[in-house]
């Protein structure tokens, strides 16, 4: 029969041993788990104190956790390898139990918080932190001895303890290490780019883009294909990233091998498992039969992951093991499977935040960064805007045996969109006019939003974050972000759902004469004090109130001021709040 204190002596140790695991399980970040574990340790067993002791590159132990010490007990605790009870643990690798530190002549405290007390027995513990036969640390701790105490209890519970610590050190070690390789391995590539004459010509298959940020991206294409590194492509929706990832496996020595794609935001957690990692017979109901994943399908050749950001919490740490280990078991299977797989990831999150509020996994995150390629958006490339339409209508013309041609002006309306979806709406929006329009020539007028009938415009309205902006805004209004709006605004009457873009033409009212940008408009005398000069400003909300004051607060006016619809100007007035005075 088990005596009740040696049971209850029992549930105290799982108990704790439980708690230390959990902790060190949360995260790698060792400062704030080992601090959490001591104080569990301190907490369950009644010890006075304890500490995490390691040496540092020059062969000095030094305290790195430690629970009832102050600060300047810790900063003083250092040691050489082999001095005092400390050093020798260290040193030998074998734990060392005092029991009463008032009698040893072994013992070195160096912190001042461990030595001798009047009227007290106090023990001093010492364990070392082994990981593949090698000590990392010392794990120390003290506790008062009273009456007949049981260190050997305490002696077998921090050996296990001192096995969790160690082994978290060592993983964490190895993913530091990991990082730091990978690190190297980005500026290396990087450097590489800057030596590369980017004015030189590149080109990928089925990419169109001879502006300066493609010509860029295009050269860390060729820089990163030959190399087994993994691939991060960010970029928004609708850049191209997987016809990236396809150049990338084209342009590698894999390029005979498998290309492999998945979309991980389409399918759910448990059909992703099945579908990247395969399953056995009757491993779930539908299995008739065992079925390869996409990774033994990728075997010798690429797997591309497309929004990698959208998967979930506890897939990402499956994914991580199978990044880490290169070898998986299928789903209701057991044997491991080895794979030799290059990984390209594309997303258009932002995983640094996603990082940063405990969403994706900091360590899965170093492992798939390790090469980044930034697709730029399409509003910042216009120059390719022109190739893209004469490939998307060349294209057109061969599948639909037509000869359509696009005029200047309808090219202008399309170089002047802002494009939120970028180039996959670009090219949606050239196969609709293409396919509707009745004669061979592609005008202005055939474009959806020339008659207030475009999609993107009725989705991006203008008073959102994302919302369509002038192709040239920096150079009519110079948007720089919200202003506090002024005191007791009064709210231009609503518009229609559809507005015209910023930067688009519109068929004005007969009255409407477009005007340069150096002519004055409305009579200065009738109008109240200005805020501002006759020079423009260089502020949003400051350049409409000027060209307001300009034009004696006819919104029309300002509207031709600023080369903008009234409707756009009402927009904007209305975003801003800027009260219209009645003159």
């Amino acid at each position: 029969m088990i005596h009740p204190i040696h049971q209850e002596r029992s549930h105290l140790e799982l108990s704790t041993i439980y708690e230390v695991c959990r902790i060190l399980g949360d995260s790698l970040d060792i400062s704030r788990t080992f601090r959490a574990a001591l104080n569990v340790l301190a907490a369950q067993l009644g010890l006075t104190r304890a500490m995490i002791v390691f040496g540092d590159e020059e062969g000095t132990l030094k305290v790195h956790s430690a629970v009832g010490l102050s600060r300047d007990q810790e900063q003083r605790g250092r040691w050489h390898s082999g001095e005092g009870v400390i050093g020798r643990v260290h040193l030998s690798g074998l734990p060392v139990v005092v029991p009463n530190v008032s009698g040893s002549d072994e013992f070195i405290d160096r912190t001042g918080a461990f030595g001798p007390q009047e009227g007290k027995r106090l023990a001093f513990l010492v364990f070392p932190l082994k990981a593949d036969q090698q000590t990392l640390g010392v794990l120390a701790a003290q506790r008062e001895v009273e009456g007949v105490a049981r260190l050997s209890d305490d002696q077998r519970i921090l050996t296990m303890v001192a096995t969790l610590l160690a082994q978290s050190f060592a993983l964490h070690r190895a993913v530091s290490e990991e990082h730091q390789r990978l690190q190297l391995e980005t500026t290396r590539l990087q450097k590489a780019l800057t030596r590369e004459n980017i004015t030189r010509r590149y080109s990928i298959d089925n990419v169109v883009g001879q502006s300066r940020r493609m010509q860029q991206v295009f050269a860390e294409v060729h820089q990163a294909a030959p190399s087994r590194s993994t691939v991060l492509l960010r970029g928004e929706s609708g850049t191209g990233k997987e016809e990236v990832a396809r150049a990338i496996h084209y342009l590698s020595p894999r390029k005979d091998g498998p290309f492999i794609k998945v979309n991980c935001a389409a399918l759910t957690e448990s059909l992703l498992e099945s579908e990247l990692f395969g399953h056995e017979k009757g491993a779930f109901t539908g299995a008739v039969g065992d079925r390869k994943g996409r990774f033994e399908l990728a075997n010798g050749g690429t797997l591309f992951l497309d929004e990698v950001g959208d998967i979930s919490p506890a897939f990402q740490a499956k994914l991580l093991r199978v990044l880490q280990e290169r070898e998986f078991e299928r789903v209701g299977g057991t044997r491991p499977v080895k794979v030799d797989v290059r990984l390209i990831c594309a997303t258009n999150r932002d995983l640094e935040r996603m990082v940063q509020r405990g969403e994706y996994r900091a360590d899965l995150y170093y492992r798939i960064n390790v090469v980044s390629i930034f697709l730029p958006p399409l509003r910042e490339r216009r120059d390719d805007i022109p190739l893209l339409v004469a490939h998307f209508i060349d294209r057109f013309n061969k599948e639909n045996r037509r000869e359509l041609k696009v005029t200047p002006e309808a090219m202008q309306v399309l170089a002047n969109c802002y494009w939120p979806g970028n180039v996959r709406e670009l090219q949606n929006c050239i196969e609709r006019t293409a396919t509707m329009v009745q004669s061979s020539v592609i005008r202005d007028l055939a474009f959806p939003c020339r008659s207030n009938r475009c999609l993107t415009q009725t989705l991006h309205h203008i008073d959102k974050e994302d919302a369509v902006a002038p192709a040239n805004a920096t150079s009519v209004i110079h948007f720089a972000g919200r202003v506090n709006p002024a005191p007791t605004p009064v709210p231009a009457p609503a518009p229609p759902p559809a507005a015209p873009m910023w930067g688009e033409e519109e068929e004005d009212d007969d009255d409407v004469v477009r005007i340069g940008p150096t002519e004055r408009l409305g009579d200065a005398s009738v109008l109240p004090a200005r805020q501002f000069g006759n020079e423009p400003p260089s502020g949003e909300r400051e350049r409409l109130i000027w060209a307001m004051e300009q034009c004696g607060w006819v919104q029309a006016k300002a509207a031709r001021l600023l080369k903008v619809t009234p409707r756009q100007l009402g927009y904007a007035l209305q975003k801003h709040r800027i009260e219209v005075r009645k003159l």
